[in-house]
């Protein structure tokens, strides 16, 4: 800036002069930047392409150097200036903005004149993220497992899952629900039920070890944003045993109409092994370990019992004083808290070898007895059975002799021929119908006879007796003491 100013001088004679003066003003950097603000935005949904913040003009009333301006922003914010028309600038965002890393940014803008010294104005800008529905609810744990005791109380609280939502407001607010299991047999709609607010898990009935053992389903959590986000989580629910049942016995059956008895042989040495007591538990671990004890015997210290198979062995020999039946009382108990038990009774007869008949108990004669009109009938059958057997076998040995007979007849040898001397031991009739042993006796006769007709010395006598004995059925006369050595 400049001015010009005009002098006049005169003096006392009335003489006068004039003259112009210009004054040239030099700028000095005394003013700072000026900053306006045209228009701003502060609030801007995360995940928006890149959007125009603000719209500002600077200024400075300096000249030259002291009024040309440079302006900038820090470099740790994700926007940048673009300059627009003369001295107006725009704030602009440098990509997706992300409420969940992020939700507030303040931002400085500084512009400084080349003066000197240089003067600088700043201006401060807040910018807020505004949340956007783009994060579904985590779970704390991929999957989750609880353990629960059976013969629970129903609605017992067995356990609590957990999800996160990142987002804000209403997108972060997480429901529970329980999901369709994958097998439909399993009847989740009374087993458990949740919390749709905090995930808490209710047990909707007592669970049963025996009946089942584990299962597992899927529970979702889903935020109430627009469009709603949901995810999973697999739970299991393992049953863990409780003592509740007691051992139940396999072997020998109990409660039934007929007691197994078990037979024993009086030579029987210390050791030898009787029976053996096979029982289960439902339960499981140590709830199912299973040990045996002898509780109450007909001879004490003439059995022992194993604690941890069942078998039950003699402890000495026998005597002939042992009475011939024992009764033994065994108890099968678990290894439970508190432990449970069952108890089993063994009946043993004692017997000198086990061709004897097995005689039943005393306690067994009364149903024994009320059974034998059952049993008629099976005795019938029986006899009826062998009737025809002896009668067969009978027929057999008939025809056997008389083919023997008519074979002798037609080699025209005149007699049949018969060992001489008694028959041995083994030959002789022990059983009392005689059908096995004569068929036997018939069969040893018949190879003698044959042998004996092959010896030559006895060719003299038996050509006496085919040729003076004619016409008897086997060549011989009755008469004759010599033919009968020859007599079948």
């Amino acid at each position: 800036m400049s001015y010009e100013v005009d002098i006049k001088a005169s003096d006392g004679a009335g003489l006068s002069g004039k003259c112009m003066v210009k004054i040239q003003v030099v700028d000095i950097n005394d003013n700072s930047p000026e900053l306006t603000v045209a228009s701003l935005i502060s609030l801007i949904p995360e995940n928006s392409p890149k959007t125009t913040i603000a719209l500002f003009s600077v200024q400075d009333r300096d000249s030259g150097e002291n009024g040309r301006m440079i302006c900038y922003i820090q470099e740790d914010v994700p926007f940048t200036l673009k300059p627009s028309i003369e001295n107006f600038y725009k704030l602009v965002t440098e990509g997706v903005l992300d409420r969940e890393t992020k939700a507030e940014y303040n931002i400085t803008i500084t512009v400084t004149d080349m003066g000197t010294p240089r003067l600088k104005t700043e201006h401060n800008i807040t910018v807020l993220v505004s949340d956007v529905n783009d994060n579904a609810p985590a779970f704390t744990q991929a999957s989750y497992t609880l353990r629960v005791r059976e013969n629970n109380s129903p609605a017992l609280h067995i356990g609590t899952v957990s999800a996160t939502d990142t987002d804000a407001g209403a997108n972060a607010q997480v429901t529970y629900s329980l999901l369709p299991p994958a097998d439909p047999h399993v009847p989740l709609a009374s087993l458990v039920s949740i919390n749709a607010d905090n995930g808490h898990l209710f047990a909707l009935r007592s669970l049963d070890y025996e009946a089942l053992r584990a299962f597992e389903f899927r529970v979702g959590a889903a935020d109430r944003g627009s469009p709603p986000l949901s995810s999973q989580a697999l739970v299991r629910v393992l049953v863990e045993d409780d003592n509740d049942n007691a051992p139940f016995v396999l072997y020998p059956l109990q409660n039934t109409s007929a007691p197994c008895t078990e037979l024993l042989p009086r030579a029987a040495e210390p050791g030898y092994l009787v029976t053996k007591v096979v029982a289960v538990d439902g339960d499981a671990g140590q709830n199912a370990w299973l040990s045996y004890q002898l509780l109450k015997a007909t001879e004490p210290g003439l059995f022992g019992v194993w604690a941890h198979n069942g078998e039950v062995r003699t402890a000495r020999p026998l005597s002939e004083r042992d009475a011939a039946r024992h009764r033994l009382l065994v108890l099968v108990k678990d290894n439970g808290q508190p432990p449970l038990s069952a108890s089993v009774t063994l009946h043993v007869l004692l017997v000198d070898g086990f061709s004897q008949p097995h005689l039943p108990p005393p306690e067994a004669e009364a149903e024994a007895a009320a059974a034998a009109p059952a049993d008629a009938l099976t005795v019938y059958l029986v006899v009826a059975l062998a009737s025809v057997s002896s009668l067969f076998l009978f027929s057999v040995l008939v025809f056997v002799a008389v083919r023997l007979c008519g074979r002798g007849g037609a080699a025209r040898a005149g007699r049949c021929s018969v060992p001489e001397g008694p028959f041995p031991g083994h030959l002789v009739d022990v059983s009392g119908t005689g059908t096995l042993s004569h068929s036997y006796q018939y069969e040893t006769a018949e190879a003698a006879a044959i042998e004996e007709y092959k010896n030559p010395r006895r060719s003299e006598k038996l050509e006496s007796c085919r040729l003076g004995m004619e016409g008897h059925l086997c060549g011989c006369d009755s008469s004759d003491n010599q033919c009968f050595n020859c007599l079948f």
